[in-house]
C-alpha cells in the first residue's frame, strides 16, 4: 500500500482533502459518536454493615495472617495497616465495595435477570450455572441476600423498574430491556455507554455529546437513589453513591499495600455478571489484565535503572497488587458514516487495507494535538509529597511508554518544577520513612502538584519496539507489537493495545473511526465535555484533510520509537505541568518540526546540544494558531469560531478556565486552604475525593436536570404531537399538569436524596420514554439515508 493508492480509493469515490463540499469524513454531517464512561462508587455505612470490611475480617486471608504473626512468621505491620484501614475510617465511606441486600426485595423479572446472569454461558442453559454462582447469594442472618457489586446493581435496579409497581407502557418496558446492555461491569467500576448511535444533529456536536453523557449520568444517579431505598441499602446502612472520580481511592491504595494481589483480587474485580455471554471468562481475562499490569509496573522499575534515573540500590519496590485499573476515565469513540458506506460496499475498492494505512497515520497527526485536551478540558488533579518522590513510584509506567532520553529529561524537569530543592539543588527521598519525614520537616519540601495524573499512573499507551511500529499503516502491526511486548515482560498479546487516540477498524468493531481514551475528569457536561468532542472531531477532519492533500504522508512522521516518544513526551509533560520540552533539530518528524518552527521562544538547548528547548504554553497556542488559520474551511464547517477562542483561552494566561486550575480551586476551597501545596498529599487527595463525591456531583446533577427539562420541554411540544404511542405514554408514567413541571417538582427532593422510590421509578421510565421518542424521532429523520453503524466506546 502507498500514499499514492490511498489517495486514489479516496478520490475514486468523491472524496478530496479540500472540504469545500463538506466531503471529508468527521465533518458534523457525517460523524457519529457514542461514549463510555467509568464510575466511582462508594457506600457509606459502618463497619459492621458494609460488605467490605465484613467480608476482610471474615476472609481466611485475614485469620492466616493472624496466625503467621503469631508464629513469628511476619511482621505486625502487616495486621495494622489491615487495622487502620477497617477503623480508621472517619467518614465511613467504603470505595468499591460490594452490597447486600435481601434477595425477597427483587421483583420477578429482576430475579429473573439474576438468575440468567449467573447462567456459565447465557447462549447455552443447559451448561448451568457458573462455578463461583455461590459467592453471589450468601445466607444472612437467615435471609437469604444478593452479594453483587454496585455496577450490577444497576442492571438489577433497572430491571426492576420495568418489571415493579404498575405495569409499564409496553415501548417503555421494551426500551428499558435494551438498555441493559449500556449497563456492563468487566472492570473494578461500572462502566455505562451510549444508548444509542449519535449524530451531530441540528444542535451540534457539542450539544448532542453534552446531551448524551449528561442523560447517562442522570440515569443512572436515579437508578442508584432507586436501589438505595427498594432494596433497602439504606435502611440497612449501605447508601451507595456513584460519581466521576479519575483516581484509585486513597484508602483502596493503602489498602492494596498490606494484601498480597489475589486478594485484592478477590476483593475488587468484577465478576463480569452483565455484558457476557461467558462472564466466568471475562473475570478470568480481567483476573489476567491486574497480573499483567502489576508484572509491567515491576519490569518498569528495572527500566529506571537501566535509563540511569535509580542510580543506586536503595528504591522502593512497588507492591506486587498494582492498582491503576481502578481509574476511571472517559472513552469518545467517533465514527465516519462515509468512510462505513465505503467499507461496506465492495464495489468502492476501498478495502481495510486503506481503512489501516490512513487510520495509523491520522492517528500519528492527532497525537501532536493531544496536548491541548490535557489539562484543558479534563484533568485528574494529585497531590504528592516529598516522602512520595520516588521515580520508582511516580514515573508508573512512563519507562514503557517513553524513550529513555526523553524519559531522563522528563524526570529532570519534574524535579525541578516540584518543591523538593534543599540550597537550589533537587533531591529526592532517601528511602527510610523517618529519615524522609525528618528532612521534609526541616527544609519544608511539599513535594508537588500534577494537573492529570491519571496519565501518568495508568498504562495509556505502549511504546513500539524497533521491528514493530505500531502506525506504520501495515495490517497485522499491532500483533506483532503486543508479541514482542510480551517477551519483554511489559504486554499481554491477548489484550487489546493501549493507544492515546486508538483506530477503530469496521472489520472488527462494525463502524471506522477513532476512539479518544485521553481524558480523565471533566467538570461540566456543555462546558467541557461537549467542546472536548467538538474539538476531538475538528482534529481528526484535519488531520484527514492533511493526508489527503498528500501535505503528510507516513514519512513525514517516521515509525521509530524515538520519533513516536518525542511527540508523546509532549503529552505526558503537559499532564505533569512542566513547562518545556526538548525535540531533536534534526529530527525526522517533518510534522512537529513544522509546528515547532511556529513556535515562539524556542532556542538551542544549553544542557542537551543537538536539541531545541520548546515552551510548552507557546507550542500548545500555536497549535491554537493552526487549527484556526491552516484547517480551510473547516472551522466555518464545524461553527468552531467561539470553540477555539475558548480553548486559547484555556491555554494562555493565568489558566483559570482550565479544568485542572478549576478543580484544584474547589478542592483547596473545601479543605479550607489557600493553595494545594498548603495540604499535604492524603490532606488534598481525600479532600478532592470528598468533592468529587459531594460537591461535584451535585453539580452533575443539576446540569444533567436542566438538560433533561429542556429535552422535556421539545418531547412535549413536538414528538408526542405526532406519535399517539408515546403521548398515551407520557400520560400514563406523568400525573395531570406535564412532564417539565413534574420534574421541577421532584427537582428538590431529588437533589436532598429524599425521593421515595415510586417517584424514583416514574422518573426513570419517564427517562426511558424520553430516550425511546428521541431515536425513533432520528430514525424517522435519517431514514431516507444510510442507518448508522451501531457502536459504543470499549475498554481494554
Amino acid at each position: 500500500m502507498t500514499h499514492e493508492d490511498m489517495l486514489k480509493a479516496f478520490v475514486r469515490n468523491g472524496i478530496s482533502g479540500s472540504g469545500t463540499n463538506g466531503d471529508l469524513p468527521f465533518t458534523p454531517s457525517d460523524i457519529t459518536f457514542g461514549t463510555e464512561t467509568e464510575l466511582q462508587t462508594a457506600i457509606k455505612g459502618s463497619r459492621e454493615s458494609v460488605d467490605l470490611p465484613r467480608t476482610i475480617e471474615s476472609s481466611n486471608y485475614f485469620y492466616n495472617i493472624f496466625r503467621r504473626i503469631g508464629r513469628g512468621d511476619a511482621p505486625r505491620k502487616l495486621i495494622h495497616g489491615l487495622e487502620r484501614y477497617l477503623s480508621g475510617n472517619g467518614d465511613s465511606i467504603w470505595e468499591n465495595s460490594f452490597v447486600c441486600f435481601p434477595r425477597v426485595c427483587l421483583s420477578p423479572s429482576a430475579d429473573a435477570v439474576f438468575k440468567d446472569d449467573l447462567l456459565a454461558d447465557k447462549k447455552d442453559g443447559d451448561k448451568g450455572y457458573r462455578s463461583d454462582a455461590c459467592k453471589y447469594t450468601i445466607n444472612r442472618g437467615g435471609t437469604e441476600c444478593l452479594r453483587v457489586p454496585v455496577s450490577y446493581l444497576l442492571k438489577l435496579a433497572l430491571s426492576d423498574v420495568i418489571g415493579s409497581g404498575p405495569p409499564a407502557p409496553d415501548i417503555v418496558f421494551r426500551k428499558g430491556i435494551a438498555l441493559m446492555e449500556c449497563f456492563t461491569n468487566d472492570n473494578t467500576s461500572p462502566e455505562t455507554h451510549s444508548f444509542r448511535v449519535n449524530s451531530a444533529g441540528q444542535k451540534g456536536i457539542a450539544a448532542a455529546a453534552a446531551r448524551d453523557m449528561s442523560r447517562r449520568f442522570l440515569f443512572t444517579q436515579l437508578l442508584v437513589a432507586y436501589a438505595n431505598e427498594r432494596f433497602r441499602l439504606r435502611q440497612n446502612d449501605q447508601e451507595v453513591f456513584i460519581y466521576f472520580s479519575p483516581h484509585p481511592p486513597v484508602r483502596q491504595k493503602n489498602l492494596n499495600g498490606c494484601i498480597s494481589d489475589a486478594f485484592y483480587r478477590e476483593l475488587f474485580m468484577s465478576p463480569c455478571l452483565s455484558g457476557w455471554a461467558k462472564g466466568e471468562q471475562k473475570h478470568a481475562y480481567m483476573h489476567l489484565c491486574h497480573e499483567v499490569l502489576s508484572r509491567s509496573h515491576l519490569n518498569a522499575v528495572v527500566k529506571l535503572k537501566e535509563a540511569g534515573i535509580i542510580t543506586n540500590e536503595l528504591i522502593v519496590l512497588p507492591n506486587t497488587s498494582n492498582i491503576s485499573l481502578a481509574n476511571n476515565g472517559t472513552h469518545l469513540s467517533q465514527g465516519s458514516r462515509r468512510l462505513a458506506s465505503l467499507l461496506k460496499d465492495p464495489s468502492s475498492g476501498f478495502t481495510g487495507f486503506h481503512e489501516k494505512y490512513v487510520s495509523d497515520l491520522v492517528v500519528k497527526i492527532v497525537e501532536h494535538f493531544l496536548p491541548l485536551f490535557v489539562g484543558t478540558y479534563s484533568a485528574s488533579p494529585y497531590r504528592i509529597d516529598f516522602k512520595d518522590f520516588h521515580p520508582e513510584r511516580v514515573l508508573g509506567f512512563l519507562s514503557h511508554e517513553l524513550d529513555f532520553t526523553h524519559l531522563r529529561m522528563l524526570w529532570r524537569r519534574w524535579r525541578k518544577k516540584a518543591d523538593i530543592r534543599v540550597f537550589k539543588r533537587s533531591i529526592t527521598p532517601f528511602g527510610p520513612a523517618w529519615l524522609d519525614g525528618l528532612v521534609s520537616s526541616f527544609f519544608r519540601l511539599r513535594g508537588d502538584c500534577v494537573p492529570d495524573f491519571r496519565l501518568i499512573d495508568y498504562l495509556v499507551c505502549l511504546m513500539s519496539t524497533e521491528r514493530s511500529p505500531a502506525l506504520n499503516g501495515m495490517p497485522g502491526n499491532s500483533a506483532a507489537l503486543k508479541k514482542d511486548l510480551a517477551e519483554l515482560g511489559v504486554f499481554h498479546p491477548s489484550m487489546s493495545l493501549y493507544l492515546l487516540f486508538k483506530p477503530r477498524e469496521y472489520d472488527v468493531m462494525g463502524f471506522s473511526g477513532f476512539e479518544g481514551r485521553h481524558y480523565s475528569l471533566f467538570e461540566g457536561f456543555e462546558y467541557d465535555f461537549g467542546r472536548a468532542a467538538l474539538l476531538q472531531a475538528f482534529v481528526t477532519s484535519l488531520a484527514f484533510s492533511l493526508v489527503l492533500e498528500g501535505k503528510v504522508t507516513h514519512r513525514h512522521i517516521p515509525d521509530t520509537p524515538f520519533v513516536e516518544s518525542e511527540r508523546r513526551q509532549i503529552i505526558f509533560n503537559a499532564s505533569i505541568g512542566i513547562p518545556t520540552f526538548y525535540m531533536k533539530t534534526d529530527t525526522g518528524n517533518l510534522f512537529l518540526k513544522y509546528i515547532v518552527m511556529n513556535t515562539p521562544g524556542v532556542r538551542n538547548s544549553r544542557r542537551y546540544p543537538g536539541y531545541i528547548r520548546v515552551p510548552l504554553k507557546h507550542y500548545l497556542e500555536t497549535l491554537v494558531r493552526t487549527l484556526k488559520e491552516d484547517s480551510g474551511p473547516l472551522p466555518e464547517i464545524f461553527d468552531m469560531p467561539a470553540c477555539l477562542d475558548d480553548l486559547e483561552d484555556r491555554v494562555t494566561g493565568s489558566m483559570s478556565g482550565s479544568v485542572a486550575s478549576r478543580l484544584i480551586n474547589a478542592v483547596v476551597e473545601g479543605a479550607g486552604a489557600r493553595k494545594a501545596l498548603d495540604l499535604d498529599s492524603e490532606e488534598f487527595n481525600l479532600a478532592a475525593e470528598r468533592y468529587y463525591r459531594t460537591g461535584l456531583r451535585k453539580k452533575h446533577i443539576r446540569e444533567s436536570l436542566a438538560i433533561f427539562k429542556h429535552d422535556l420541554s421539545q418531547l412535549e411540544k413536538k414528538i408526542i404531537t405526532h406519535d399517539g404511542q408515546v403521548r398515551a405514554a407520557l400520560n400514563d408514567i406523568v400525573p395531570e399538569g406535564g412532564a417539565v413541571p413534574y420534574l421541577m417538582n421532584t427537582r428538590k427532593h431529588l437533589l436532598e436524596e429524599r425521593l421515595p422510590a415510586e417517584e424514583l421509578r416514574r422518573l426513570i421510565r419517564l427517562m426511558i420514554l424520553t430516550e425511546h421518542a428521541e431515536a425513533e424521532q432520528e430514525e424517522r429523520e435519517r431514514e431516507t439515508h444510510d442507518t448508522a453503524p451501531v457502536h459504543r466506546a470499549g475498554n481494554a
